[in-house]
């Protein structure tokens, strides 16, 4: 291409960035295309990173033979996940979503077909290598809810969050509910059974990766960041106004990171734990994927309620209904009958449903705090946050379960949520 050629591409583009920029519109329509994009994807993002909760330790279980290294598959994969996310964040800053997240789920797709061919050739290295891999799904599935942020207003923020979120649902509980599915077809092509989710884990988090792809054009985090360009450069804040802006931005940062990491960490070492815990007590794979099914469900399911509740009546009740909701599921998960099906059902809603409350908060707290100019990036350092804690949460799971019982885990849990509650009032004091 001539720099002739190139100049005429360029003054293309900026001509239309500058149409979006002068038009409202045109900003509300692309807000609405960048959701039903989103939304796309998730749906395929939310089979691909089901695979790995629903089966994962099992997997590991099965080739390890032993229960303390159960805990590692969820350690590997949401570790694999904090890297992602740190890059995924970088690239979108600097690239656009776009480019960022539909890398990070095509990677996720890869490492999903890494953990087949591990089961196939019974290599623990290749498993543990591939996890990490397949971790990036994981972030970038998580990430692709800030897209829908990008052009939103204050009041359209949770919504968009959770219109992102809630099309997980159809993914996610599907894959849970297929593990005997596509066990069979694994077994009638000679891959071992607890492999074959991790096939349409691959297929999924690859046709989430082309959607991003092809569809989301133009990219709503460059025109964002075009949009507060302009706006920093035709208005100056008053300078008496920006040491409270830059402490109340440091402290909502801080909460809504807290927020999503103590909520990251106590649902996914419980919930990692609860497929062993059962197998434990005589109940088979149909029965730990129903469980997970309905877990995954209240993780996602009820977030078009909770975007509304975020937007409608704050931050910090939804972020202290969040701290409430898995005291009482850890506390239930500790206390019930391991044989009854229906308190390990009540109680793993009851812990998706809290991380759904915590997460929708804490993500709308941390996009009130940052701007275009950093957005992404310290999205993306977030989402590190948030992956290591749930590594460290589900490494942590199964030496607790080995050394000690399910009970334990389960009611620390609920303990450490309660720290949610003084964080988001400290967060929001003096505002």
């Amino acid at each position: 291409m001539s720099n002739k050629e190139s100049a005429e591409v360029m003054s293309g583009e900026d001509a239309l960035v500058q149409s979006y920029i002068n038009s409202s519109e045109k900003q509300q329509q692309l807000y609405k295309r960048t959701l039903f994009v989103v939304i796309i994807s998730q749906i395929f993002g939310g089979a691909g990173l089901a695979a790995g909760i629903t089966v994962g330790a099992l997997l590991a279980q099965d080739m390890l033979g032993a229960d303390s290294g159960t805990g590692l598959p969820t350690a590997l994969f949401t570790l694999g996940s904090a890297g992602a996310a740190f890059l995924v964040g970088r690239l979108s800053q600097r690239f656009g979503r776009r480019f960022g997240l539909s890398l990070g789920f095509f990677a996720g797709g890869i490492g999903a077909l890494g953990v087949v061919i591990s089961a196939v050739t019974i290599s623990v290295p290749l498993l543990f290598f591939s996890l990490l891999i397949y971790g990036a799904g994981t972030a970038t599935n998580l990430q692709a809810r800030y897209a829908g942020t990008d052009l939103a207003h204050s009041k359209q923020r949770a919504k968009a969050i959770s219109m992102a979120m809630v099309s997980t649902t159809f993914g996610a509980v599907a894959g849970p509910n297929l593990v005997g599915v596509t066990g069979e077809f694994a077994l009638s092509i000679g891959i071992p059974a607890l492999a074959g989710p991790f096939i349409l884990a691959a297929i999924a988090y690859l046709l989430a990766g082309l959607v991003i792809f092809i569809l989301l054009r133009p990219d709503p985090f460059i025109i964002a960041k075009a949009i507060a360009e302009t706006k920093r450069t035709s208005a100056d804040l008053l300078s008496k106004e920006k040491p409270n802006l830059i402490s109340y931005n440091r402290r909502g940062i801080f909460a809504g990171a807290a927020v999503m990491v103590l909520t990251q960490f106590v649902m996914m070492a419980i919930m990692t734990m609860t497929p062993i815990h059962m197998g434990h007590h005589g109940h088979g794979l149909n029965e730990v994927g129903l469980v997970i099914g309905f877990h995954i469900g209240a993780m996602f399911l009820p977030s078009l309620v909770t975007g509304y509740l975020v937007d409608k009546v704050g931050r910090v009740v939804m972020a202290t209904a969040s701290a409430i909701t898995l005291l009482i599921s850890g506390s239930l998960a500790a206390l019930g009958p391991a044989d009854s099906m229906i308190v390990l059902n009540l109680s793993l809603i009851l812990l998706g449903l809290g991380w759904n409350f915590g997460l929708i908060s804490g993500t709308a707290i941390l996009v009130d705090a940052t701007s275009p100019s950093t957005q992404a990036k310290t999205q993306g350092s977030v989402d590190v946050l948030i992956a290591l804690s749930g590594a460290f949460g589900g490494g942590l799971s199964g030496m607790v379960l080995a050394y000690s019982s399910f009970a334990t885990l389960s009611m620390a849990g609920a303990m450490l949520s309660l720290l949610l509650i003084p964080i988001v009032i400290w967060a929001v004091r003096n505002k």
